[in-house]
Formats: structure tokens, C-alpha cells, sequence
């Protein structure tokens, strides 16, 4: 179940970013095709999260060390870049203009994620408690 939570908060957070940021589009006709655009988009970032980011840290722990973890700006924006270059190729209307919308599409999504997490986060544990 959290992982389904994980994918919607994603999603809302792109949501955000593309609101926030001209560079980022999602250019679906209808809001049912682009909030199914968006959940398979979030699905998509989060594989290629799980998959490569690790990947990268261990590869690249030097970098993250020497530049106090600065590095990992760079890394998240590469990674939302390249699902905006997966979602093309799978025909999704979702793109990112360049670097830039990039990365700070990417502190957005981090951020808003973040907030969206422990807000429902604490709702979930106090539900368990």
C-alpha cells in the first residue's frame, strides 16, 4: 500500500512542478489523461530511482563527499531528465525543455514529496499507534 501512497505522492508532486516551472509540460488533452500521464510518469520516476540512484552513489561517492552531497542536485535533475526522455519514448506527453526545468523541477519534487510524505506519514503512524 505505501508504495501505491509513494507513486500518488509523486505524481502531486510533479503536478506542482508543472504548474511551477514553464520548462516541464505535461500537454494531454483531458485532466483524466493527464493525471493518468503523471501517475505513470511518477511510476516511471521511481523506478529509475530505485534502480540507477544507487547505482550512482556507490559509483560516485567521492563526488558526493567532496561536494558535501551538492552533487546530488545535479544527479536528481539527470534522473528526472531521463524519465522525461523514457516517457517520449513511450509516447507519454509529458516532456522537460532542458537542464534547467530539470533541476529545479527536481528540487520541487523533492520538497513537495518530502512534505506530502511526513504529513501522510504521521497520519499513517498514528493510525498504527
Amino acid at each position: 500500500m505505501w508504495f501505491v501512497i509513494r507513486v500518488l505522492i509523486t505524481a502531486v508532486a510533479m503536478l506542482v512542478a508543472t504548474w511551477v516551472l514553464p520548462g516541464i509540460e505535461v500537454t494531454a488533452g483531458t485532466t483524466l489523461h493527464k493525471v493518468a500521464t503523471l501517475l505513470v510518469v511518477a511510476l516511471i520516476f521511481g523506478v529509475i530511482n530505485a534502480v540507477l540512484k544507487p547505482i550512482i552513489k556507490v559509483i560516485g561517492c567521492v563526488f558526493y563527499i567532496l561536494t558535501l552531497g551538492l552533487i546530488g542536485l545535479v544527479v536528481n535533475a539527470l534522473l528526472l531528465w531521463l524519465t522525461s526522455w523514457v516517457a517520449g519514448k513511450l509516447n507519454l506527453p509529458f516532456h522537460i525543455t532542458g537542464f534547467w526545468p530539470a533541476f529545479w523541477g527536481a528540487i520541487i519534487i523533492g520538497v513537495v514529496s518530502w512534505l506530502l510524505s511526513i504529513t501522510l506519514g504521521e497520519r499513517r503512524h498514528q493510525e498504527e499507534g
